[in-house]
């Protein structure tokens, strides 16, 4: 009976959103960015490997005006930015460099064969990701939050040191006033 009673209270956690500590989250988000961020880089080299092929197979086929400028953008957008990602360095705007060659490998797809799921799967999925790494950044775990906390750092640091030259420029100022007002009581005493 307490088990039936406790069911919609373990239901309820489970599928809750935050029902997992924030570190685990990141961690998991970690994971993913670095397994999808490795496993693009492939993408890239199989186009280097075959630039004229790929060129010829995937861009002119799409209409895409310098075939061979344009097969080279997307393989060195891959092998630039997928290691970027995995580290998450950068990973807003490498993410968006992946989702884009994404997104035009998902048109090409739906160009030749529909919308035909085999086709679309693999770029979709990783559409998906690198939208998600787009919108939310590298995370926790990432490059990107040591150099937040290396820029925040210098903030703080120069904030307290323009905090420090004001406070010892109103220091001067306030003397500054009370002098002229001692001479000021000086003036007044010497005239009575």
């Amino acid at each position: 009976m307490a088990l039936i009673q406790q069911f919609p209270v373990l239901l309820a956690s489970a599928l809750r959103h935050d029902s997992v500590a924030p570190r685990w989250s990141q961690l998991g988000w970690a994971v993913l960015r670095v397994v999808a961020g490795l496993f693009m880089i492939h993408n890239g080299l199989d186009k280097l490997a075959d630039i004229e092929g790929f060129a010829v197979a995937y861009v002119e086929v799409i209409g895409l005006p310098f075939p061979i400028f344009f097969a080279y953008v997307a393989a060195f957008t891959e092998l630039i930015a997928a290691p970027m990602v995995a580290l998450g360095l950068l990973t807003r705007v490498a993410a968006f460099g992946l989702l884009s060659t994404m997104a035009v490998a998902m048109f090409h797809h739906i160009k030749v064969a529909g919308f035909s799921v085999p086709y679309l799967e693999l770029s979709a999925i990783y559409a998906a990701i690198f939208l998600a790494f787009t919108v939310n950044g590298g995370g926790m775990f990432s490059l990107d939050q040591l150099l937040v906390k290396g820029i925040e750092a210098g903030l703080n640091r120069s904030s307290r040191q323009r905090l420090e030259s004001l406070q010892s420029s109103l220091e001067a100022t306030e003397r500054v006033i009370a002098l002229g007002e001692e001479e000021a009581e000086a003036a007044k005493a010497a005239q009575s």
